[in-house]
């Protein structure tokens, strides 16, 4: 049984670890996205960031597209103080992971 547990942790610890590699990319529903102006702003706010490969601001679905780096992310909170600084409301942050699998 002991065996069987060390097993089963160790399936367990070397699946999750790869959990988080790869490129991540984080998307954010935002209000008051209404122009180019809006998503030119944003652009260059997150162009700044050395974790960010991309930026896509969709101003039909008031969703910010980040596509980090490789093994790079940024916080919810840094993203939401950051579009937030920028002027806009944050609805909601989510993402995903791309480990090239």
């Amino acid at each position: 049984m002991k065996k069987l547990f060390t097993i089963f942790t160790m399936i367990l610890i070397l699946s999750t670890s790869n959990a988080y590699a790869g490129k991540q990319t984080i998307y954010a529903d935002v209000n008051g996205l209404v122009c180019d102006f809006c998503a030119q702003a944003l652009t260059k706010v997150f162009s700044k960031k050395d974790q960010v490969e991309n930026i896509d601001v969709n101003l039909d679905t008031k969703i910010i597209t980040i596509n980090f780096k490789e093994d790079q992310i940024l916080s919810h909170e840094v993203i939401e103080q950051l579009i937030t600084d920028a002027g806009y409301n944050v609805v909601k942050i989510r993402h995903s992971i791309d480990t090239n699998e």
